[in-house]
C-alpha cells in the first residue's frame, strides 16, 4: 500500500511559519527541525504575509433582531450549494476513474483514522471501491533493489549522470540493464541529472520593466544615483539573503536587512530605511522580481524618484553594488565562521559599520563613504569610460582636491656591507677542510 500522506495541523503550520518569518534560522536549518520540505515552509509564509492585512479588517457580526427564518433561509441555502458542489465533484472523479487516473489521488484523500467516517463511507464518497483502497502494489524485486542501490550510490559520487550515463556505467560494471528500466527506477527515487535548464529566469509577465538611464551620465553629487541588489550569504545549512542600498557617489550604505527566504517584502523595508534618510533623483536596479515588483516601484514612484533598470545579462550597469559584496564576502563573511543568523547579523551590522564610517576607499581619495555623503569633504565621482568595448564606470582619483596625506619618506641610506670576493671564501672553506698544517 502506498505510504499514507502527512497531514500537519493549524497550529504546527502557523509554528513553522512564524519561525521562518523572524529569519532567526536558514529555510535548510527550519526544513531539518520541523522534518517539513522547504517548499512548504516558503508556502506557509507567503500565506501569512498574504492573509496578515485581513487579521486587522472588519469582521461582520449578525445584527441584533434578526429573526430565525433568515438564518434557516441561509443554513437551506448553504446545504444545497454544498450539495450540488459535491455531486460535481463526484461526477469529475468518476471521468478521472473512468480514464484510469488519479486513484492515488483519491486513495491520499482517506483518513484511515477519522473518527466521523469510516473508510467505508469515505470510498462511498470518493466513488472509490474499497478493494482499490486495500489493495497493495508489487513489490520490487531483488534485483531492482540491487540496482537502486548502486545508482543511488553512484548518483551521490557523479550527480550529473543522467539515465543515459548511468546505463553505461551498470553495464561496464558488469549489470544487464537497459536505460528504460534504470529511466523507471531513476524516477521512483526521484533523481534526476543536474544540468542547466532553459529558460529558468523568467520573468512576471505583469511587472513592469524600466530603461536603464545611466548611460553616459556623470554621478558627481549624493543623492543623485542610488542602488541596490540582493546577494546569498553561505551559512552551515542553507542560506541567508542579504540586500542593500548604496549611494552611488559616496558608496555609503544607506540600509540593509536579512532574510531566509527570496521575498519581496525585505527589499521594501530596506527601501523604506533608506527613504527616511533621504531621497534620491534616480534609483537603479536590476531586473529581479523583488525590484520589478507593484510595490517597489510603486513605493520609488509616490516619492517622485525615476526608476533605472539594468539590461538583461550587464551586471557592470550595476558595478558598484557588486563590489559592495566582493568587499562584504572577502573582507568578512569568508573570514569568520557564523553559525547562527544572530551572529551573521551582528557581524554584518559591525562590518557595514566599519564600512562606512572607518573603511578608507581608493576611490573616494582615501575618504569614509560616510565624510562624503555627509558633506564633511568633497570628491570627484565615477565617469563613464568604454573599456574593451563595454561602459562602465571608473573613479576620478585626485580630480577635486589634492590628497591630505604626506608623500612617504624615502628609506634610509644604509652603509652597504664590504663582502670578500668569491674565490677568497672557497679558498678559506678550501683550507679549514684540510685542517692546520
Amino acid at each position: 500500500m502506498a505510504g499514507k500522506r502527512k497531514s500537519h495541523s493549524v497550529s504546527f503550520k502557523a509554528k513553522v511559519a512564524i519561525a521562518a518569518l523572524r529569519e532567526q534560522e536558514t529555510v535548510s536549518q527550519l526544513s531539518s527541525r520541523y522534518a517539513v520540505h522547504s517548499s512548504q515552509i516558503h508556502q506557509w509564509k507567503r500565506l501569512v504575509l498574504d492573509g496578515a492585512e485581513g487579521l486587522f479588517g472588519a469582521v461582520g457580526r449578525p445584527k441584533k433582531g434578526e429573526s430565525d427564518e433568515v438564518s434557516v433561509a441561509e443554513l437551506y441555502e448553504q446545504i444545497g450549494r454544498l450539495k450540488m458542489e459535491l455531486e460535481r465533484l463526484k461526477k469529475k472523479w468518476e471521468r478521472l476513474n473512468e480514464c484510469g487516473e488519479s486513484l492515488d489521488v483519491l486513495r491520499q484523500l482517506i483518513d484511515e483514522d477519522s473518527p466521523d467516517l469510516s473508510v467505508c463511507r469515505q470510498c462511498e464518497l470518493l466513488g472509490l471501491s474499497r478493494s482499490t483502497w486495500y489493495y497493495e502494489a508489487a513489490a520490487e524485486t531483488e534485483a531492482n533493489l540491487c540496482l537502486m542501490r548502486l545508482i543511488d550510490e553512484q548518483y551521490l559520487e557523479t550527480p550529473f549522470y543522467g539515465s543515459r550515463r548511468m546505463t553505461v556505467w551498470l553495464l561496464h560494471e558488469g549489470h544487464a540493464a537497459n536505460r528504460k528500466r534504470v529511466q523507471r527506477l531513476m524516477q521512483l527515487m526521484d533523481l534526476e541529472a543536474i544540468y542547466p535548464k532553459p529558460r529558468l529566469s523568467l520573468a512576471n509577465q505583469e511587472h513592469r520593466k524600466f530603461p536603464y538611464l545611466l548611460r553616459g551620465s556623470s554621478v558627481n553629487r549624493v543623492n543623485q544615483v542610488w542602488a541596490t541588489d540582493i546577494t546569498y550569504v553561505p551559512m552551515p545549512r542553507g542560506f541567508m539573503y542579504l540586500v542593500a542600498v548604496i549611494d552611488w557617489h559616496s558608496r555609503y550604505v544607506l540600509s540593509w536587512r536579512l532574510s531566509n527566504s527570496l521575498e519581496g517584502s525585505f527589499c521594501v523595508d530596506a527601501l523604506e530605511a533608506a527613504l527616511e534618510l533621504g531621497r534620491p533623483e534616480i534609483f537603479n536596479t536590476d531586473q529581479g522580481v523583488q525590484f520589478t515588483s507593484r510595490a517597489f516601484t510603486e513605493r520609488l514612484e509616490r516619492s517622485g524618484v525615476r526608476i533605472s533598470m539594468d539590461g538583461r545579462g550587464r551586471a557592470l550597469d550595476n558595478v558598484f553594488v557588486e563590489r559592495l559584496w566582493w568587499s562584504v564576502k572577502h573582507e568578512h563573511v569568508y573570514r569568520h565562521d557564523h553559525r547562527t543568523v544572530a551572529s551573521l547579523h551582528q557581524g554584518l551590522d559591525s562590518y557595514l559599520a566599519f564600512f562606512n564610517r572607518r573603511r578608507r576607499h581608493q576611490s573616494l581619495e582615501y575618504e569614509t563613504p560616510c565624510d562624503v555623503y555627509r558633506g564633511k569633504v568633497r570628491v570627484a565621482g565615477p565617469l563613464p569610460v568604454r573599456m574593451n568595448g563595454v561602459e562602465k564606470f571608473s573613479p576620478r582619483v585626485g580630480a577635486a582636491a589634492p590628497l591630505r596625506f604626506a608623500a612617504p619618506l624615502p628609506p634610509p641610506a644604509r652603509a652597504r656591507a664590504w663582502l670578500p670576493p668569491v674565490s677568497v671564501i672557497k679558498v678559506v672553506l678550501w683550507s679549514r677542510q684540510r685542517g692546520p698544517p
